[in-house]
């Protein structure tokens, strides 16, 4: 898998899980778990291009790392309003 055919994938992931649960933030360890053809470390550069981009947030509590799409807000898993 390239890294823009991984970027879709996470993105994909991202989306399918906040339609499906509500959820707003993802572990990394999700991610990794949800792309298992993919390496760990490639999962996390493709995260990080992805924030660069700003096609997600970085999310982190200083022991736990989350992802994000932009604009959701944490709790109720809603647009933030503008």
């Amino acid at each position: 898998m390239d890294k823009e055919q991984l970027k879709q994938k996470i993105l994909e992931v991202i989306e399918a899980k906040v339609k499906k649960g509500g959820k707003t933030k993802i572990y990394l360890k999700d991610l990794q778990r949800d792309i298992p053809d993919a390496k760990p470390r490639e999962i996390k550069m493709a995260a990080n291009e992805l924030v660069r981009e700003g096609k997600l947030e970085y999310f982190s509590t200083g022991s736990t790392v989350m992802f994000g799409l932009p604009g959701m807000d944490l709790e109720a898993g809603m647009k933030k309003p503008e």
